[in-house]
């Protein structure tokens, strides 16, 4: 009885160790299957960007002091200037672009003080032309990219969205056979909790693994 209790206590850890190695083995085929059945489109041009929030005067004012420098980091409901009788706040937690610090100037409605953007809201955007693959690009589709001020490390993301269209939407008349190629907006989204060290700017490249 104790000699079969001591050879499952000397199997248990056997077992385990086969189990792990199964379940690394089936990763890496599955990655293997994936790439084997998968090509890949390369996107040069891209840069780290999220969207800018311009914050402004509802009224027309002149600046009078403003509390914030650019790149500081700003809570939401942070007061960020004062115009007039006008205090400006900030609607979100976010990082800031740019202050007009420029006391004594009038601003309209409209007209931007401060700039800022939220870091959780930083994406690789890429821009490809039509005929380059953009039609194989589906969101969800799995991607790597390097941002060029990190050298050739790899980073992974997943498309997050396709701009639905082109970035140049005028018409363009011309005695050419030859029509002008248009261009689209790809998303990567990726852990920005993960990669602080990543800056609203920064150039990346982009590779998309499609099926």
């Amino acid at each position: 009885m104790e000699t079969t209790q001591k050879q499952g206590l000397l199997q248990r850890p056997l077992i385990q160790s086969l189990v792990g190695i199964i379940a690394i083995i089936l990763i890496v085929a599955g990655i293997l299957v994936y790439k084997l059945y998968s090509s890949t489109v390369a996107i040069d041009l891209g840069m780290i960007s999220a969207p800018v929030i311009a914050i402004g005067p509802e009224q027309p004012g002149i600046l009078d002091s403003i509390y914030i420098h650019p790149g500081d980091q700003v809570t939401a409901g942070e007061a960020l200037a004062q115009v007039g009788g006008e205090t400006l706040y900030a609607k979100i937690a976010g990082t800031v672009l740019t202050a007009e610090n420029v006391p004594g100037e009038v601003f309209n409605p409209g007209q931007a003080i401060v700039t800022m953007i939220d870091p959780s809201e930083l994406r690789v955007v890429g821009t490809i032309d039509e005929n380059k693959g953009l039609t194989y690009i589906k969101v969800g589709d799995p991607a790597t990219f390097t941002v060029d001020a990190f050298g050739s490390t790899e980073f992974t993301g997943v498309v997050d969205e396709i701009s639905p269209t082109s970035s140049d939407l005028s018409v363009v008349f011309s005695i050419s056979d030859q029509r002008p190629t248009k261009q689209f907006t790809i998303k990567i989204k990726y852990d920005t909790a993960a990669h602080p060290e990543f800056k609203n700017g920064m150039s990346a490249k982009i590779t998309v693994f499609v099926k």
